[in-house]
């Protein structure tokens, strides 16, 4: 009698999830996941517990496509939530543990732009979500849908920006990066007090008391970061939003749009009891050789019968 083999039992973070994760997926997972808890070990022993929080910080956000999933029953692509764990450990570990955002050019920019598209495809899956549900009344078009997703990537794009500029003024902070400048422009300067904008040009470095500060220009305080990361944020939200409205359009049958639009799932074919039913059901179900003595017999006998009764 040959040895039965299964799976074993699934994990609760499966059982969450309305659809099984790819191996890509898995893949991705499980290597950030264990350099944020090598990294968070390290940090305990160094006793940085500032950095310590920040890990666990990201091992929870790590945990949000699961639960998107779980609550609004969609499918989050495999590609746009790659990019989704990614961003996160690019953002929180590598820009804020390891000082990229000072040491990596443009770093910010990136992050933003990314940022910008993923907010838009969370706008696009939530309103896509209304647009499905039979219980409201709510149905827009391909245009409407995309224009709606690119306002909800703006809005969080600006309430972040809000925050950051919050955190900087009430906790004394550096959120909003500064920015080395070589001429300033400002009513401000002008002596008339008339409204006129007066500009001072080639500004290669600034004094404080009497000392030179050694940046090689004028220090802008956070104003060209903040509008820089708004415009990328732009940018993202524009590029997901051409590509949710021709996954619309063209009733999804684009290929790229498919990489990176959530898809609302049918409540009823994938759910996680039906999905976790399913897997278990093929997990248990025996082969031939699995099946023991006495069921073999009484199958051959079924089978033979059956082939008499189809020769008569």
């Amino acid at each position: 009698m040959g040895k039965k083999t299964k799976r074993g039992p699934l994990t609760w973070i499966e059982r969450l999830r309305p659809v099984p994760e790819t191996r890509a997926t898995i893949a991705v997972y499980t290597i950030v996941r264990l350099l944020v808890i090598a990294i968070m070990i390290h940090a305990i022993i160094e006793g940085n517990y500032e950095n310590m929080f920040t890990c666990i910080l990201t091992l929870i956000l790590l945990m949000l496509p699961v639960l998107v999933e779980h609550k609004f029953g969609i499918d989050i692509p495999s590609a746009l939530e790659i990019t989704l764990v990614l961003f996160i450990f690019a953002a929180e570990i590598l820009g804020e543990m390891q000082s990229y955002y000072v040491n990596v050019p443009h770093w910010d920019t990136i992050l933003h732009t990314i940022s910008g598209f993923i907010y838009a495809a969370v706008g696009f899956a939530m309103v896509d979500i209304l647009n499905k549900n039979k219980r409201i009344s709510f149905n827009l078009s391909p245009l409407c849908l995309a224009f709606v997703a690119f306002c909800f990537s703006m809005t969080i794009g600006a309430l972040w920006e809000i925050f950051e500029f919050s955190i900087d003024t009430l906790f004394n902070k550096d959120m909003q990066k500064d920015t080395i400048v070589h001429h300033i422009t400002s009513v401000m300067l002008d002596p008339t007090r008339s409204n006129i904008p007066i500009t001072i040009s080639g500004i290669n470095e600034v004094y404080l008391n009497g000392e030179a500060l050694g940046l090689g220009g004028y220090l802008d305080i956070g104003l060209i970061d903040t509008m820089k990361d708004l415009i990328v944020n732009l940018i993202g939200a524009v590029v997901f939003s051409i590509i949710g409205y021709f996954h619309v359009k063209n009733r999804g049958k684009s290929k790229i749009a498919k990489m990176f639009v959530p898809v609302v799932l049918d409540p009823q074919e994938h759910s996680t009891e039906s999905v976790t039913e399913t897997m278990k059901a093929t997990e248990d179900k025996p082969t031939g050789s699995d099946m023991p003595d006495t069921e073999k017999t009484d199958q051959t006998k079924i089978d033979n019968k059956a082939t008499v009764d189809k020769e008569e």
